[in-house]
């Protein structure tokens, strides 16, 4: 079993070493603090984690927390205190040494999804539920732009954003708001092809590669990685058929166009074109 999964990292790291190399010219760049403001540390089992948001992260996040001895188990740990705790430290928070030194010695992790999956995912946590930050900072500025006659309503609470406003927003150039992390490129947010990670795990295969990973580096034999959804739990996990109820609400050209978006995701982790 250790042996295809073995296997099955090679395959992953060299598909996204070739695809660097064919599409980027960066590959010499210096790594500067914001292209390792998404990597989590954990210092004693010597793990740097890239976070990518609804593939997994909040769980990670929990693990190495469990690593680290901040909690005994990851049943303890509340949403919040995952992502707004600040137990765990980023790599940007050291020196210029203390960031290479880590680079160079630790075992480099990210856990990524399929890009469409992914990003309705994200759209229905964000935008389908009450939600204090993106509704009146992204639903406010979707609305007022790509909705015809609004309500005031809808104006004054940034409520209630159809996912083909979403899109519309994602693919306009000139976006009414910036981008955020949860919708953003894998390869923006974890710069493979600057940093050479040493684990690609798949959202799909979460189990497997999370336990892989965690008998690599060693980690104690009670600790597996967690199976609960940690939000909205009593709502099904997003599935390639949710996704695509929601991608049949789009025009042809409006899916093409996200699948464009995402292009280099979809190449460099070896996913199918929807």
């Amino acid at each position: 079993k250790w042996k295809s999964l073995y296997q099955i990292q090679g395959e992953r790291k060299r598909i996204m070493r070739e695809t660097c190399s064919k599409y980027k010219s960066n590959n010499r760049r210096i790594i500067t603090p914001y292209h390792v403001s998404r990597i989590f540390v954990e210092d004693k089992y010597r793990v740097l984690y890239c976070e990518v948001p609804k593939a997994g992260c909040s769980n990670w996040k929990r693990v190495l927390m469990v690593l680290n001895g901040l909690a005994s188990s990851t049943k303890d740990i509340q949403h919040n205190t995952v992502h707004y705790g600040n137990y765990l430290k980023r790599l940007d928070g050291f020196d210029h040494k203390g960031i290479y030194h880590r680079l160079n010695t630790y075992t480099k992790m990210l856990f990524i999804r399929e890009p469409f999956e992914k990003l309705v995912s994200a759209f229905r946590d964000k935008f389908e539920h009450p939600n204090n930050y993106y509704h009146p900072v992204f639903g406010k500025a979707i609305i007022s732009r790509y909705r015809v006659n609004a309500t005031k309503e809808a104006l004054r609470t940034g409520s209630g954003v159809k996912f083909k406003e979403f899109i519309q927003y994602l693919l306009d150039v000139h976006r009414p708001v910036g981008m955020d992390i949860h919708w953003d490129h894998v390869n923006r947010l974890c710069s493979p092809c600057l940093i050479d990670y040493d684990f690609v795990g798949k959202f799909e295969s979460m189990e497997e590669d999370a336990n892989f990973f965690l008998h690599l580096i060693g980690a104690p034999q009670n600790l597996t990685f967690p199976k609960f959804k940690d939000r909205h739990s009593n709502e099904e996990r997003t599935t390639p058929k949710i996704t695509q109820e929601y991608f049949a609400q789009l025009s042809p050209s409006q899916r093409q166009q996200s699948y464009d978006f995402y292009y280099m995701d979809y190449l460099m982790f070896n996913y199918s074109k929807p």
